[in-house]
């Protein structure tokens, strides 16, 4: 049994469980396959950092951000984010929460747009609770992207790749 998400996986998939010699394969579907493997490795050995206050959203998101070879950093509160990238900037992407105690993750936004390395790190705002407005509050606050939850994993991984292949 194999997961399979897209038409371009089940291709790769299938010719390769099928032993099919890339040389007789036509040359739409190795095009095909050329864009997948060109797009994953996009993510491979990319440092993500996710924020979030609930385990359970960081345990799927890193699960999913491992299996395309992504390196993932986490914290469950933005106070401890902004410390960590004062010291350590080395992240490419960053995947934050809204809805937070303490410190929401707008205001973390805010926080990390001042820390001179991360000036143009893509960060993505992920929430449970969109409000309306929500998503200009985001941008206006130095968000690239917005994203609702549940989550899409194929949207997510589409714009990751988006932002990481500039």
């Amino acid at each position: 049994m194999r997961d399979v998400r897209s038409p371009e996986r089940l291709l790769d998939q299938a010719s390769f469980f099928l032993h099919r010699d890339p040389a007789k394969i036509p040359e739409t579907h190795r095009a095909v396959m050329r864009g997948l493997h060109d797009s994953i490795d996009v993510l491979k050995d990319k440092r993500v950092m996710i924020v979030d206050d609930d385990i359970r959203n960081i345990f799927a998101l890193s699960s999913l951000l491992e299996d395309q070879s992504m390196i993932v950093v986490s914290h469950d509160n933005g106070r401890d984010a902004v410390r960590y990238l004062q010291t350590q900037p080395d992240i490419d992407v960053l995947l934050i929460d809204i809805m937070m105690p303490e410190q929401d993750g707008i205001d973390t936004i805010r926080e990390i747009r001042k820390i001179r390395a991360c000036r143009d790190l893509p960060i993505i705002a992920v929430t449970a609770k969109a409000m309306k407005g929500d998503r200009e509050k985001c941008l206006e606050a130095g968000a690239w992207d917005y994203l609702s939850k549940p989550v899409d994993t194929g949207l997510m991984i589409g714009v990751l790749r988006a932002w990481l292949r500039r």
